[in-house]
């Protein structure tokens, strides 16, 4: 856990803040304390995504669907206000590690261990799917290991079986390379037997201490999931055949999770759990994490009052207004007093957390654990071969690959040839001419035209040079924005060539390194060309909206 930066809050709602657990793509998770004095995990969305009222619509989703789960083997949802200025939800915080960091901190678990964790997981699966939910995106850093059992979290992509209309993009898929299931992957309708798919691949990274399709880069493990056998190493008995039946290609050909849960504990995941079911190692863990809990939350109670004056909450209330935050008068301070209890100099929205500290992939409350996964660019050849391997996969499924991507291996369109004479209609050899003034915008693709990328904004003024020309402003299909400022490099006969780079509060899903872009007139349009091949080198027609 982090402590909290400056421009962070210190309260959200009825809680008060003690550090930061993670980040994600929508949004930072804290551990906070409510005044009865309960630890909570605390996720608060970006607020850039807080104006987007489809992405509302999802948190909304997402919230009822946590309600609705609550039960044994997940973490309950406790608090949430879907409608205040920056979105929130709390859940009951839990200390133990995830499945991910307790493998990767001691190892494999023992064959009992890894019964009562499927069983378990089975059963939580069972209980969605009763609901007509399907968790989608069942995955090592999404289960938690307590004392009490394994616990499901995080049902942020959770979505309805019998919903009219997905409130992502036709054909997006929603979910973690090396863990989803390949019609999930392939765009076709998902059911709960993509969890159960899920389920059998996190069984096998339990058990063996690697996933059962590995590799480093996202492409080649989506094209492993379709087209490939797992990888079961040391699994035997029945544990390998109920994975491989698990991880069937065909949706039809696997297990209903109460079937199971029936295979690995007859008499129920809890009697297991109640004989014990951690190895030491990992139950000294938990006991540790447990200590240092309480050892955080006694530093936070007593933190001097002259603190508590330096700075005060971030009202992220429904009610919350611009300027010096006001004192909530029907939320009482928590007892005993901490950090941003006492109303004090308050934090404007512009201090709310910013999206250059997100990462691009949704992280739950306690599952932000770690170092960084490192990826191993493949050759040119081998990108080729996957790349060809997976034409059958939808356009709007390969919207996931676009930060994963290598940034030197994939050919891309074959630059337009340029001339350095300097055009003749400029006023001055370095100055950017009359034509290409002006506000455009356009739609694009990327990946030679395969792969929709939403809107491009670009607004291009007067500058020498090296200086800064205009920006490009990208939104995607699901409302995240990248901007990137442009620097003008060259004017030449035929085009504008420019260098762009990703502004600072970008989320760390944009490409930020510097790179070509350039702009071509096509009749009374211009034609914008990226060379960013992070984000598969996108092309966009651009209509003039706006005047000089």
């Amino acid at each position: 856990m982090q402590p909290l930066e400056a421009d962070e809050p210190t309260s959200v709602g009825p809680y008060r803040l003690l550090g930061r657990l993670g980040s994600g793509g929508m949004g930072r998770v804290y551990l906070g304390r409510s005044a009865g004095g309960r630890t909570v995990a605390v996720k608060v969305v970006h607020p850039h995504f807080a104006h987007d009222q489809e992405f509302r619509a999802r948190f909304r989703r997402e919230v009822a669907a946590a309600r609705r789960v609550g039960g044994a083997w997940t973490a309950p949802v406790l608090d949430a206000d879907p409608e205040a200025p920056v979105p929130w939800v709390a859940s009951a915080y839990v200390a133990g590690p995830s499945l991910t960091a307790a493998v990767a901190e001691t190892g494999p678990l023992p064959s009992h261990s890894v019964r009562v964790l499927g069983a378990g997981l089975a059963e939580a699966l069972a209980k969605v799917h009763e609901l007509g939910l399907v968790h989608r995106d069942v995955k090592p850093s999404n289960v938690l290991l307590t004392l009490d059992g394994p616990l499901l979290i995080d049902f942020g992509i959770a979505r309805a079986t019998d919903a009219t209309a997905s409130l992502t993009s036709t054909g997006v898929s929603v979910g973690s390379p090396g863990y989803m299931a390949p019609e999930q992957i392939l765009g076709k309708g998902v059911t709960g037997a993509a969890d159960v798919f899920s389920l059998g691949a996190v069984l096998v990274y339990a058990a063996t201490g690697n996933p059962p399709f590995p590799g480093e880069a996202a492409v080649e493990l989506l094209y492993k999931v379709v087209h490939e056998e797992p990888e079961l190493g040391g699994l035997e008995g029945d544990l390998r055949e109920l994975a491989q039946a698990c991880l069937a290609k065909d949706p039809a050909a696997r297990p209903a999770p109460g079937d199971v849960a029936r295979r690995l504990a007859p008499e129920g995941a809890s009697r297991l759990v109640e004989a014990g079911w951690l190895p030491s190692r990992l139950v000294e863990q938990v006991s540790r994490r447990a200590v240092q809990l309480l050892n955080l939350e006694a530093a936070a109670d007593a933190e001097p009052k002259a603190s508590e004056q330096a700075s005060g909450p971030l009202d992220f209330s429904r009610d919350a207004t611009a300027g010096p935050t006001p004192t909530r008068p029907d939320v009482p301070p928590p007892s005993p007093p901490g950090k941003g209890n006492t109303p004090g100099k308050g934090n404007t929205p512009s201090q709310q957390p910013t999206a250059s500290s997100l990462r691009p992939a949704w992280s739950s409350a306690a599952t932000v654990t770690g170092g960084k996964e490192q990826r191993r660019r493949p050759g040119r050849g081998a990108l080729l071969a996957i790349t060809g391997a997976l034409a059958a996969v939808t356009a709007g499924s390969l919207l996931w690959l676009l930060p994963f991507l290598d940034r030197g291996g994939r050919p891309g369109p074959t630059p337009t040839p340029t001339s350095t004479t300097p055009t003749p209609t400029a006023s001055a050899a370095s100055s950017v001419p009359d034509r290409y003034l002006g506000t455009w915008e356009g739609r694009g693709a990327a990946l030679n035209g395969v792969l929709p990328m939403g809107t491009f904004h670009v607004t291009v003024k007067q500058a020498a040079v090296g200086e800064q020309v205009g920006e490009v402003r990208h939104t995607d299909h699901l409302g995240g924005v990248c901007v990137d400022a442009l620097t003008l490099k060259q004017v030449t006969r035929k085009q504008l060539v420019l260098t762009a780079a990703g502004v600072k509060t970008n989320h760390a899903g944009c490409d930020q390194a510097p790179h070509t872009v350039r702009l071509t007139p096509v009749g009374d349009d211009l034609m914008y060309n990226s060379e960013s091949s992070a984000a598969g080198r996108p092309e966009a027609r651009l209509s003039r909206i706006g005047e000089p």
